[in-house]
């Protein structure tokens, strides 16, 4: 294959030009307005160094047969035969079924993987796994993992704070103030699960501006929200506090709207006495606050009574959930927005997730997507998903989640299929110990990434790039045609084309592929969603070979506009019908952890604690600007980005005096969890001691087969604690860690992330290295 041709990633659809096997260039969407840089990366992805180039088996796993191990992540591979790696893995899968059942399979597959509706691994992934019979499954997100148990409880949706949030255009025609709870970062508003066509993040807050318009970040990071706005930077954990302040003006100064209160909502007046201080004796003032947030209370008095005054939209990131008790920022958020009476106003009210994805104020499409089916999972067994190492550490034992009490399975076998826990999980050293105790990890991925590494059965999956698909999101106008732009490479195969092998081994194979190929897939899933469109689209053939096709939107949305307009007609799906400020069923509970309503707890990892005395750093681990969580890590936007070949972190020029670092410096960073090497990046665009190191890079121990080895390369979830959100979500908290940070004078030891690892070729009887 040569020439240019399209396709189209989660970050943008792009066109691209290919030679050799690869891409060499690319070019963005025409239609793109502010197209993302992480189309950078795109360039030599597909016969990268850290490619799969073969079926690989762990030695010890195949020379010793299944069971728990210690060097994982350590020992080399023995490449295999896809004939061999086939009955190898459906031998094994077989075993698992037969003497622990099925529900000792975890399905991980957490991760964003493909953006095509048909070659996305999770969807192939737990499609074969409910054919086999089941599987243990997650819940929710690392991204959203508290937001996605406490909204649906107090709001009666998850989904449509996204979906069906207020339109950007809208925000750009009537907000007079936008006040961004963790900022409105457009790095992050780059990318959206099913791919993008359009980015309209920038040019709307601007639009904001040019009408006139303010914009308030509270982020102890200025790049959080992109061009001009009011910058406060809090100490990093205390928005809660801050929040509560702001009410506490709205309550004392009458400037509350008591009728939206009475109407829509439910258990504000219990809410009010734990704000006044009625309940525990400490009134949640401006000076209260002022006291934890480090920002003065003049300036949160003044900035209640202007939100007061102005049409005003209360923003809260999804960065403010992944930490401990991240249950109560969104709370909170909706309930200060509540107070304001401004929700379902045109450019008023609230929103979550405003430039944490390309999803959240875009215009949700008119009709469904196509979908691969994936079946029935008959298992019923599931975990929060940043519960991975509890679940596999503690088998039998009871946790509380949810308002039920669950118990963790044995799993005997984890099978990932496009992703990188050792990106999202935190605490990596328990996680490698975690991993340690299965009889089998089954990994499918382009990469060798860290979760490649541990790993027993490695099974070599195409890009995006080298197979045919399509894709859109539920919010952007287009679906788009992915043409195949090079050939697989080496003896990397698509996804389902393995499922289909190991399925006809296993004795499904028919009831899996139906007979059908991967690209008779493709046109028996656009040619049945089309029947059920009423207005009409092209077909299949003219589809692909025009690209896309342009489909409907609902235009100028205000959340929740419905509701305000008839609250009885439009009830939400809440037990009273009503925004549950006070919620009679988590007060039930009975957590210490998750009151009923909005509370301040304080955090465990934050500036105002005892913690602080030994690691007096703030570590945001924030998402990276340079890719998409770890995907493509070694691309050219990503490699940049490094400082002598880590990954960057940030620190204020008087931090870094106090420590006698400079610009350029590689130094250590670490607390009693862990240790990494970062390159320092000098920068006064954040908050006096505060830290910022992004996730994402890949994981690298300076000793593969030590699980407390430093990371030579900077991935910050070696230092993060491995402690859910609360009792009520148990969501991921690795947003924020206490660290301090030194200068490393030692050697400096290479960087392998991206390199494979040992790989010997097997010859009779005995595996021998490979030339």
């Amino acid at each position: 294959m040569a020439g240019a041709r399209t396709s189209l990633t989660h970050w943008g659809a792009f066109t691209a030009d290919v030679r050799d096997g690869d891409i060499t260039s690319v070019r963005p969407y025409h239609r793109d307005a502010d197209p993302s840089p992480l189309l950078g990366n795109l360039a030599g992805s597909v016969r990268h160094r850290s490619r799969i180039a073969t079926p690989a088996v762990r030695r010890g796993w195949l020379d010793q047969g299944p069971g728990p191990s210690t060097i994982r992540g350590a020992d080399e591979f023995v490449a295999v035969s896809w004939d061999e790696l086939t009955e190898l893995l459906a031998d094994e899968l077989r075993r698992i079924v037969d003497t622990h059942g099925n529900e000792a399979i975890y399905g991980g597959s957490y991760g964003w993987a493909s953006a095509g509706r048909f070659h996305h691994a999770q969807s192939q992934v737990h499609r074969f796994l409910n054919f086999l019979g089941g599987y243990t499954f997650s819940r929710h997100s690392y991204s959203l993992g508290a937001t996605g148990v406490i909204m649906p409880r107090v709001v009666g949706t998850h989904d449509d704070l996204f979906q069906r949030s207020t339109a950007w255009s809208v925000i750009a025609e009537n907000t007079e103030l936008l006040v961004c709870f963790g900022g409105v970062g457009v790095k992050n508003s780059a990318v959206n699960a099913g791919g993008t066509t359009e980015h309209p993040t920038r040019g709307a807050l601007q639009s904001v501006r040019d009408r006139g318009g303010r914009i308030v970040s509270l982020s102890p990071l200025r790049a959080d929200t992109s061009g001009d706005c009011e910058w406060l930077a809090p100490v990093p954990g205390t928005d809660v506090a801050i929040m509560l302040a702001l009410a506490y003006v709205l309550a004392t100064e009458n400037l509350a709207d008591r009728d939206f209160l009475d109407t829509h909502c439910t258990g504000y007046p219990r809410f009010e006495r734990y704000l006044l201080g009625l309940v525990d004796g400490v009134a949640k003032s401006p000076q209260w606050a002022a006291a934890i947030c480090g920002l003065s209370a003049d300036v949160l008095t003044s900035l209640a009574r202007r939100m007061a005054a102005r049409r005003t939209i209360v923003m809260v990131s999804w960065s403010l959930q992944r930490v401990r008790y991240g249950e109560q920022a969104p709370w909170m958020g909706l309930t200060l927005a509540a107070m304001l009476g401004q929700i379902g106003v045109p450019g008023g009210g609230f929103g979550h997730g405003y430039g944490s994805q390309n999803e959240v104020g875009m215009a949700p499409l008119r009709c469904p997507l196509p979908t691969f089916p994936q079946g029935t999972n008959p298992v019923s067994t599931f975990i929060p998903v940043a519960a991975v190492s509890d679940m596999l550490l503690h088998p039998g034992e009871q946790y509380a989640y949810n308002g039920r009490t669950l118990t963790y399975p044995d799993i005997k076998c984890v099978y990932w299929a496009g992703g990188n826990p050792f990106h999202h999980h935190q605490n990596i050293p328990r996680l490698r110990r975690a991993l340690g105790r299965v009889d089998t990890v089954v990994v499918h991925d382009p990469y060798w990434t860290a979760m490649a590494k541990h790993a027993d059965v490695v099974v070599p999956s195409t890009t995006p790039f080298e197979r045919e698909d399509y894709s859109g999101s539920k919010n952007d106008p287009e679906l788009v045609a992915m043409h195949a732009l090079v050939e697989p490479y080496a003896e990397s195969r698509d996804d389902y084309r393995t499922f289909s092998a190991l399925a006809h081994r296993l004795g499904f194979g028919e009831q899996f592929t139906e007979g059908r190929d991967a690209r008779e897939w493709l046109v028996h899933l656009y040619e049945t969603w089309s029947a059920r469109l009423d207005f009409a689209v092209p077909t299949f053939d003219e589809f692909w070979s025009e690209g896309r096709v342009r489909l409907p939107t609902e235009s100028g949305l205000s959340l929740l506009a419905d509701f305000r307009a008839d609250p009885v007609v439009h009830r939400l799906a809440t037990p009273s019908g009503r925004i549950e400020i006070f919620s009679d069923d988590i007060d039930g509970f009975g957590y210490d952890d998750c009151a009923g309503h909005p509370r301040w707890f304080e955090p465990d990892e934050w500036l105002g604690g005892a913690r602080a005395a030994d690691y007096p750093l703030h570590l945001l681990a924030n998402q990276p600007a340079t890719r998409l969580h770890s995907q493509l890590d070694g691309g050219q936007a990503s490699m940049n980005s490094k400082v002598q070949g880590r990954e960057p972190i940030r620190m204020h020029p008087d931090d870094a005096l106090q420590r006698g670092l400079t610009s350029g410096d590689v130094v250590r960073v670490f607390n009693d969890r862990g240790s990494c090497l970062a390159g320092l990046v000098v920068d006064d665009a954040l908050r006096h001691g505060v830290a910022q190191l992004s996730t994402g890079a890949w994981y690298d121990p300076e000793d593969p087969g030590d699980p407390d080895a430093m990371c030579v390369h900077g991935n910050p979830n070696v230092l993060t604690a491995d402690t859910g959100t609360s009792s009520l979500a148990k969501g991921c908290t690795g947003a924020h860690v206490l660290v301090e940070v030194e200068g490393f004078d030692g050697p400096l030891p290479p960087v392998r992330a991206h390199q494979p690892p040992t790989i010997v070729e097997r010859r009779g009887d005995r595996p021998q290295a490979g030339d």
